[in-house]
């Protein structure tokens, strides 16, 4: 079944993490993911490629929501626990929902 309401902005990000780091880059991603989401965020997906890179996936309701929530003062250390795991980094690409038919598993408390 399509999903009748895809999140309207996404974002892939790219990165070749530094040996040795990967759990630092994994916590940092987390923390921000959980900070994001607080804001307005639709959460993230973190994936390690065959190709030795990292892939991050973010969902947001608009590209308007991004920009506030990234606007925002970050007082937090996950930035600086992903940038120190950075090796480097790809410049991000904006993705344009066409067809949604994502399957989410429901979450059990």
């Amino acid at each position: 079944m399509k999903n009748p309401n895809p999140p309207e902005f996404i974002v892939l990000y790219r990165w070749k993490i530094k040996p040795g780091m990967e759990d630092q880059f994994i916590e940092g991603w987390s923390q921000g993911t959980a900070l994001f989401r607080e804001m307005g965020s639709l959460g993230s997906r973190l994936h390690r490629g065959s190709d030795e890179l990292w892939y991050g996936y973010a969902q947001w309701p608009s590209a308007e929501a991004r920009s506030d929530a990234f606007g925002r003062p970050l007082n937090s250390p996950w930035f600086a626990m992903m940038h120190e795991a950075i090796e480097m980094s790809l410049p991000e690409i904006i993705l344009e929902p066409i067809s949604d038919f994502l399957v989410l598993p429901i979450a059990v408390n």
